[in-house]
C-alpha cells in the first residue's frame, strides 16, 4: 500500500512539473500543518490522547479555468497512554504514526463554488507495549507488545467554496465539505502469537473552514482555520471504532506559471 501511495504522489508531481508548449499551467506548491486532537470511541473508556502536529505538502495544478488537480498529504505521530482490563489493570504505552492523503480533480461550477472527486488514503502504524502493575501475588507481571499496520483507500467526493471578504482586499473565506468510503485491512502482530489480517471499511466526512490572505507581491496564499474529521472503522458487522480529529490548520502556498 505504501508503494501505491508513493506512485500516486509521483504521478501528481510529474503532472505538476511537466511543461506544455500549448497551454500555460498554474502550479501551486506549499506546505500545510494541522494541530489535531484525536478522540476514539471503541465501546470502552477512551484513551487520553494529547494533540499532535500533522504536516506535509500541498500541491495543485490548474489545467483550465474549470479544472484543477490537488494533492495534500499529512503525516504525524501520537504518543499516549491507555488502560486495558485483563487479569488486572494494564498500562499501555502507545505510539502511532498516522498518514492522511487526498488526491482530487476539481471542477469550477462558478466563481465561488467547486465540486471535486478523487481518492482518499488513510493509514497508521501503531506500536503498543503493555505491562500489568506489580502486585504482591504477581510481582513480575506478564508484558507484551502489539504492532498494528492499518490502511484504507477509496473514493471521496465533496464541494468547496471561495468567498471574497469585502472588509480586506485579497482576503477570502475558504470552506470545504467532503465524504469518503475506503476499503483496506489491518495486520496485527502480537508478540505472543502469529500475526493476522483483518479486513475493514472506513467511511466518514471532512469539513474545513479557514480565512486566507493572498500576498500578491510574492504570489503566495496563507490560510488559517480549522478542520474537523469524523469516520468509523468497521471491522465486521459487530465491531465499530469511531474516530474524531479536530484542530487548527495553517497552510502557505506559492503559485507560478509554466
Amino acid at each position: 500500500m505504501k508503494k501505491l501511495l508513493l506512485t500516486l504522489t509521483a504521478i501528481c508531481c510529474i503532472f505538476i512539473i511537466m511543461p506544455s508548449k500549448t497551454y500555460a499551467f498554474d502550479i501551486t506548491v506549499g506546505a500545510t500543518t494541522w494541530y489535531a486532537w484525536w478522540d476514539i470511541d471503541q465501546g470502552k473508556d477512551a484513551a487520553d490522547i494529547a494533540p499532535a502536529f500533522l504536516f506535509g505538502p500541498a500541491l495543485a495544478m490548474k489545467f483550465t479555468d474549470e479544472f484543477n488537480l490537488t494533492f495534500v498529504y499529512l503525516y504525524g505521530k501520537y504518543d499516549y497512554k491507555g488502560n486495558e482490563y485483563h487479569s488486572g489493570i494494564y498500562k499501555e504505552n502507545i505510539k502511532t504514526k498516522r498518514s492522511d492523503s487526498d488526491l482530487a480533480l476539481n471542477y469550477r461550477l462558478h466563481d465561488y463554488i467547486k465540486v471535486f472527486a478523487g481518492l482518499k488514503y488513510m493509514a497508521y502504524t501503531k506500536d503498543k507495549k503493555t505491562g500489568a502493575e506489580p502486585t504482591t501475588a504477581q510481582p513480575y507481571p506478564e508484558q507484551y507488545s502489539i504492532r498494528s499496520e492499518h490502511f484504507g483507500l477509496g473514493p471521496g467526493i465533496g464541494v468547496s467554496s471561495t468567498i471574497p471578504l469585502s472588509i480586506v482586499d485579497n482576503m477570502f473565506l475558504l470552506a470545504t465539505l467532503s465524504s469518503f468510503y475506503t476499503w483496506g485491512n489491518e495486520e496485527v502482530s502480537p508478540s505472543y502469537e502469529q500475526s493476522h489480517k483483518i479486513d475493514l471499511n472506513e467511511y466518514g466526512f471532512n469539513t474545513n473552514l479557514s480565512v486566507a490572505y493572498y500576498i500578491s507581491s510574492i504570489s503566495t496564499v496563507v490560510s488559517l482555520g480549522g478542520r474537523f474529521q469524523y469516520f468509523i472503522t468497521a471491522y465486521d458487522e459487530y465491531i465499530y471504532v469511531k474516530h474524531m480529529f479536530y484542530g487548527i490548520t495553517l497552510t502557505a502556498t506559492y503559485t507560478f506559471s509554466l
